[in-house]
């Protein structure tokens, strides 16, 4: 889960210059088909084929994946409804219901928590290597691709966490005018928080580091780049995204969670590593915590 409280713009790389010279101009039109189109004196530049544009040429993600892509949903199902549901929805009530407690100890919840979400990224890693049709690469896959230093993934974690922060901010004040202000305050969070340290230990590497990379390796590693392997990338963020937000079962969050989910995807898409949205979503949950501990 991510901690709640537009896609960054596609710019040429995150902080390229924002006009090209003279000599990339008569380059890039070198490169160009002149033709017709519609009124005979009007004229068009389209790339030739095998040239990508400004907005495809975002994203460093490959086409090339370890695994099926044609069974890419038949493996997301797998691990929302035997994976997900069961172990984020199922398995605390029950324990819940065996011991005879309606409110766990909030070093016991958040304990159950960790080692439950544990479970879940192991289950899932599991799942993609025996589905997986080439094993060996899985590893290389999800550390990622080195790539100039304009696609360093330090520059798209701090600009990626920036942005995050801006739009979360700018969509509460919206959502403040247009519904009125509301309450941020999550009191089973806050009691586990401030009621030990052991319990804010706890959860801080729950939301810190474990929930992060599961949500990281499922939607962006896996869901992102299975989907656009076969579509545009800015697609395959919107889809993924989507598919992100419905998977916390919040309609109250539901915009929020999609618009953190492209940042997320768009960070992914154009640093090749799943390192820097683990990074920003890392981050961004710290922040939230810390906020309600101090509120």
């Amino acid at each position: 889960m991510i901690l709640t409280a537009a896609p960054p713009p596609l710019l040429a790389g995150f902080g390229a210059a924002p006009g090209a010279s003279i000599t990339e101009k008569f380059i890039y039109f070198s490169k160009c088909e002149w033709r017709k189109r519609g009124n005979p004196f009007r004229i068009c530049c389209l790339p030739k084929d095998g040239d990508k544009g400004h907005l495809e040429g975002f994203s460093v993600l490959s086409k090339d994946v370890p695994w099926e892509v044609e069974s890419t949903w038949s493996t997301f199902a797998a691990y929302f409804f035997i994976l997900h549901v069961p172990l984020s929805f199922g398995i605390l009530p029950a324990i819940a219901r065996i011991l005879h407690q309606s409110v766990h100890d909030p070093v016991i919840t958040v304990a159950s928590a960790l080692t439950l979400q544990g479970t879940e990224l192991a289950g899932f890693l599991a799942l993609l290597y025996y589905t997986g049709n080439n094993r060996n690469k899985l590893p290389c896959f999800f550390i990622g691709t080195s790539y100039s230093e304009q696609r360093n993934w330090l520059k798209a974690s701090a600009l990626g966490i920036g942005f995050l922060l801006l739009l979360v901010l700018l969509t509460s004040l919206l959502a403040d005018r247009l519904i009125g202000p509301k309450d941020i305050d999550n009191p089973i969070l806050k009691e586990i928080l401030l009621y030990s340290p052991i319990s804010k230990s706890t959860c801080f590497l729950l939301y810190c580091f474990v929930t992060p990379l599961l949500e990281e390796t499922v939607y962006r590693g896996f869901l992102l780049t299975s989907i656009a392997s076969g579509r545009k990338f800015w697609q395959a963020i919107g889809i993924s995204s989507f598919a992100f937000s419905l998977a916390h079962f919040s309609l109250e969050n539901f915009l929020q969670l999609f618009i953190i989910g492209c940042v997320l995807g768009s960070v992914y898409s154009w640093s090749g590593k799943l390192v820097s949205s683990v990074t920003v979503h890392s981050v961004y949950n710290a922040i939230i915590l810390l906020f309600v501990s101090i509120s």
